[in-house]
């Protein structure tokens, strides 16, 4: 059999008595935290550019926008939207060790849409997000996360395949026809990192992840009508592996399915950044915190980290926030000088922060050498200089939403508040209740939409 045709097996017959209460948990979790980002991200300008495209080219639906009142689409146009808005601010979840896999954006952006058309179940949409993460995971294992050295945009290749297993299953296709959604799927795959080194263009990155969650419903959909498509289009001759990936481990595709759970590595974001800024700044804010400095005692910065951050993510001179984000150096010198818990404190006015902009032109990086540390592309050694010559350091491979490092439910709760603060208390308790209790909720239409921050376009 074909990874494909094993992964589809998979797929439907999955049941959600069969997952651990860890991995549900992960999924709740996921699903409160892509509310959250989504509803938050829907009020910058290239969201908006996205949701008017959307609007203004016909069509409606049950499916709604997250951060948007009085708007219902197809769920199609509702995965582009609301993939768009989750992935809009850098601030959603991933896997860790990373895969190029975005699962809020691309697995449960889309599965919410489709599921509000179908008015499926909680129950129902947490078994297609769990299926779908199980699925896609493996995939971005499967690549050793090597499509970004050729310049491809990971999650935009990765996420038509989440995105149609988790339509898929909501759809109640069969196997040959969730082995042809696959099919389908690796065909509609796209997103080029052109715009890390260009002058112009980052909003694009965004789209990407949009782009990605329509793909896998669209795929799924014509699956359904009889449209076949390759079985062989993850490990095959010209599939997605072999064209796609410097690297590649096919072995790694269906390798312990069904007994070991890839929705337990899903990641949640603790700063509004690229995730390779995380550990970094986060030990940064430790060593502030415990022992008493500011940007007004320290002399310099160096940081080791891995190979991917020294060829994708040492952005100087970001022309953009958009960029600025996908910047490490120009990250861990916003955190030295605002609080990077606050998103609101990444906008145009810290772009233009002198103080930040020499922090980042004089941080120092250089390959990670870490000893005995076990490191990862993600992990960091920081060290800072004070200007009275004492230096402090830390080693990092986790961070506060990292697997083994969760948040709790506390914690939770106020990120899911924080980020949807445009709301009102009562519509954002009833949100978080729900969500908190998605297996049980009947139908997801009955919730109240998420006041809108469409119409109050920020940066």
């Amino acid at each position: 059999m074909y990874a494909s045709e094993t992964l589809a097996k998979f797929a439907i017959n999955f049941s959600l008595d069969s997952a651990p209460s860890e991995v549900l948990h992960a999924a709740k979790s996921l699903a409160i935290d892509t509310v959250g980002v989504a509803s938050y991200g829907s009020r910058f300008a290239w969201s908006q550019a996205i949701a008017r495209y959307v609007k203004t080219s016909g069509g409606t639906g049950a499916s709604r926008l997250f951060g948007g009142s009085n708007v219902r689409l197809s769920a199609a146009q509702a995965a582009l939207c609301n993939g768009s808005f989750t992935h809009a601010f850098e601030q959603d979840s991933l896997r860790k060790p990373g895969a190029g896999v975005h699962p809020g954006a691309t697995v449960f952006a889309p599965a919410w849409a489709v599921a509000e058309e179908c008015n499926a179940s909680g129950a129902d949409l947490l078994k297609a997000v769990i299926a779908a993460c199980e699925v896609m995971f493996r995939i971005g294992a499967a690549s050793l996360h090597t499509s970004e050295k050729m310049g491809f945009h990971a999650p935009g290749l990765t996420g038509p395949y989440g995105s149609a297993v988790a339509t898929g299953v909501l759809l109640g296709l069969n196997q040959e026809q969730m082995v042809s959604a696959l099919g389908i799927a690796g065909s509609m795959s796209a997103g080029l990192l052109a715009f890390t080194k260009a002058r112009n263009g980052s909003g694009v990155k965004r789209l990407h992840l949009g782009r990605a969650a329509e793909a896998g419903v669209v795929a799924a959909k014509l699956a359904k009508e009889g449209l076949d498509g390759p079985e062989s289009i993850l490990e095959g001759q010209f599939g997605f592996l072999e064209s796609y990936c410097a690297q590649a481990n096919s072995e790694l595709l269906t390798s312990n399915l069904g007994s070991s759970w890839e929705t337990s590595k899903i990641c949640i974001k603790a700063f509004p950044c690229h995730v390779t800024a995380h550990t970094p700044i986060e030990s940064l804010r430790f060593l502030m915190g415990e022992h008493g400095f500011t940007h007004q005692h320290v002399a310099r910065i160096d940081v080791e980290v891995s190979e991917k951050v020294l060829s994708h993510h040492i952005i100087r001179e970001p022309n953009d926030v958009k960029q600025a984000q996908y910047s490490t150096p120009f990250c861990v010198a916003w955190a030295l000088h605002h609080d990077p818990y606050q998103p609101e404190n990444m906008n145009d006015e810290v772009l233009r922060d002198a103080l930040v902009r020499q922090t980042c032109r004089d941080m120092n990086f250089s390959l990670s050498n870490q000893g005995g540390h076990k490191n990862s592309a993600w992990s960091s050694l920081l060290k800072v200089t004070l200007k009275s010559g004492v230096v402090y350091e830390r080693w990092a491979d986790e961070f506060s939403g990292s697997p083994n490092k969760p948040l709790n439910g506390v914690q939770l709760q106020e990120r899911f508040f924080q980020l949807t603060s445009a709301c009102s208390s009562p519509t954002q308790s009833k949100w978080w209740n729900a969500l908190n209790d998605l297996q049980n909720l009947k139908t997801l239409r009955d919730l109240p939409d998420l006041e809108s921050s469409l119409d109050k376009a920020s940066i």
